[in-house]
């Protein structure tokens, strides 16, 4: 449960998010990530980062916990505890309530009727015997650089400080506070049958409950907003369909309600080798993730928020015009400049810790092709183009004949040599086909043909420099190197799933590293890192991703029994929550890299979507295939 210097291991965190923010709640209880008042803010507890950086527990003063759950089809979390004198079960929620005008964030996309209450609830119920509750809020402001002043009230039951940024928080309980050296503690004992609570508020005007018995109607409230998202969807009566229900949760759970925006992941810097470099800033939105994004949301029937995410993309689009940057800011800032915390540790001593990301302004082409598939998906679940987007269309249409010529630096970033990347290649054809499909679409069959035949041309290209001597995709034009971004090959249906390059394409990833593949005890690596110049050092785990994306492949080219257990296993690695960092570590099953990450999640529902299909199927075959056929993401 926990790694060198006390850190949790990242599996073990649990989320919680109000869609305008997100926390990890440690085992033990302690609030260890929380940036206020949004995802991309600077943290106000982050010992996730270094022990020193600001944490918030509530609890008994046992550290191991009996069990923790969500509360079923929601991200609000129970912990019980086990104690020698008595049982305790602490909830947390980052409290959602009925919308009233926002006066912290300001929003783009149309209200719904439940909003981010800027509020931390936290509440505690002993069911039997007697517990001692220990609270210490330990508040480090931006990024842990200083220490919170409180100011306790009278009655001793509210405590008030403002951030460096202007934000002013409240802490209030129906426990008496004190101010031990900056931070608010706590101390209270609790019988069976009785309960308390504490709240951390950033709203404005600053409100929070009075009572457990308010505090406890705040996490039903927001119980009930998660419940009620979730029963929109559409899932299948399979024995995974919690998974499915999970990232569903997850994906919600990284939207920022007022763009649409989904940030890659809710935390910066957990490294993707314990100790090493390679560490990121993750809390902004990619163009890349546009289409899994939309596929996902549509095929789980989440239509309001895949209308978000593309109106969010629209409005950079129309901005930005065809110069797209790869990422961006959830409020579509551009400049994301990189810099370092120096003062963290990082998670166990993984340094740098950074923040900003500075791949923003690499050139990468297949920004291009994921926008407009994303469009494409878009369009075909509303079964037209939009007026307002085809002008979207064809600036991306230009854009990528401008430059699938160019080598850029692939979607895995690197950051050495630009190189002719086959996946790069693969996404401009991806832009020219689909402009193609929306143009015919729209009846511009002069624009249609003209973009069709310069998607031939990429294909040519493609198929004539992007295969070695045994038929097999490179990661570029240079190289023999394997790369697991060609596993998209199917998916995105650049060739049929019988066509020998690809199958041998699929096999040879599957194939264990020390054999000439891409897995490690069965996953997949992005690449073999000494045969690529990313420069940087160091190892690195598997890519969540890319192991599911192996899943849909090996379901696509017909290997359904290989699918399905590849598919079993990564589901047994998700840990109780069933959340995904970006990586796993193959010997030893760490989660390893930001979490939870989006792109995982997102992957998840294809790779699992394509199983549940294949199954089916295989049992049925009665005049369903044309559903089944779209569980799989068929966009042709």
């Amino acid at each position: 449960m926990f790694g060198n210097d006390g850190f949790p291991k990242i599996g073990d965190y649990a989320f919680l998010s109000d869609c305008h923010t997100g926390a990890l709640v440690a085992p033990d209880g302690g609030i260890e990530w929380l940036c206020l008042p949004r995802f991309d803010s600077p943290s106000a507890f982050g010992s996730v980062l270094d022990r020193d950086a600001g944490r918030f527990r509530i609890g008994p003063e046992y550290s191991v916990p009996l069990t923790r759950r969500y509360l079923p089809g929601t991200n609000v979390l129970e912990t019980n505890w086990a104690t020698e004198q008595g049982w305790l079960v602490v909830r947390d929620a980052l409290a959602i309530g009925p919308w009233k005008e926002d006066r912290i964030e300001e929003h783009l996309r149309t209200p719904t009727d439940m909003d981010a209450r800027h509020m931390l609830v936290r509440h505690v119920e002993c069911i039997g015997g007697e517990v001692e509750v220990n609270m210490v809020c330990n508040l480090m402001d931006d990024y842990g650089r200083e220490r919170a002043d409180w100011d306790l009230r009278g009655d001793r039951r509210i405590a008030d400080c403002e951030l460096n940024n202007g934000l002013k928080l409240r802490i209030m309980s129906d426990m008496h506070l004190g101010n031990d050296q900056g931070a608010v503690t706590a101390r209270h004992w609790l019988k069976e049958g009785e309960s308390c609570f504490a709240a951390l508020s950033w709203d404005e005007p600053l409100e929070d409950p009075e009572t457990a018995d308010e505090a406890l109607e705040e996490l039903r409230v927001t119980e009930r907003f998660w419940r009620r998202w979730l029963s929109r969807g559409k899932f299948p009566d399979h024995p995974w369909r919690v998974h499915l229900q999970r990232s569903a949760l997850v994906l919600k759970g990284l939207t920022y309600m007022p763009t649409g925006a989904t940030v890659a992941a809710l935390t910066t810097s957990l490294p993707e080798t314990v100790g090493g470099e390679r560490n990121w800033d993750y809390r902004y939105t990619w163009i890349r993730d546009a289409t899994f994004t939309l596929w996902s949301l549509h095929i789980l029937g989440f239509d309001a928020e895949a209308r978000d995410f593309i109106a969010f993309i629209g409005d950079i689009c129309r901005a930005e015009g065809p110069e797209l940057q790869i990422m961006y800011g959830i409020d579509g800032t551009k400049d994301l400049t990189e810099s370092t915390l120096d003062h963290l540790t990082g998670y166990e001593n993984s340094k740098p810790v950074r923040i900003g990301n500075g791949a923003f302004d690499q050139h990468q082409n297949d920004v291009f092709g994921a926008l407009l598939d994303s469009v494409y998906i878009h369009t075909k679940a509303r079964e037209h183009v939009p007026a307002e987007l085809w002008a979207v269309v064809a600036d991306q249409v230009e854009g990528a004949l401008g430059v699938w010529e160019n080598p850029d630096q692939g979607i895995w970033e690197a950051r050495g040599e630009p190189k002719h990347y086959v996946s790069s290649k693969l996404m401009c054809w991806v832009a020219l086909d689909r402009g193609a499909r929306l143009a015919k679409g729209r009846g511009e069959e002069e624009l249609a043909s003209q973009w069709g035949e310069h998607a031939e041309t990429i294909r040519a290209d493609i198929l004539a420099k992007g295969v070695s001597e045994e038929g097999v995709f490179r990661q570029h034009y240079e190289t023999d190197a394997l790369d697991a971004s060609t596993l998209l090959i199917p998916l995105v249906r650049f060739l049929p799933p019988d066509d020998e390059r690809l199958r041998n394409t699929v096999l040879a990833i599957d194939r264990d590293v020390r054999d000439g593949g891409l897995t490690q005890n069965g996953l997949v690596l992005r690449y073999v890192v000494d045969e690529t110049d990313d420069g940087l050092h160091g190892e690195e785990g598997t890519f969540s991703i890319c192991s599911f994306w192996l899943v849909a492949a090996l379901s696509e080219i017909g290997k359904r029994d290989r699918a399905r257990d590849l598919c079993e296993k990564l589901l047994n690695m998700s840990g109780a929550l069933d959340l995904y960092a970006e990586e796993i570590e193959p010997r030893s099953g760490r989660q390893l890299g930001n979490f939870p990450q989006a792109f995982t999640h997102l992957a998840l529902i294809n790779a699992v979507n394509h199983v549940i299909a294949d199954e089916t199927l295989a049992e049925a075959r009665d005049g369903q295939t044309a559903v089944f056929t779209e569980m799989r993401g068929r966009r042709r």
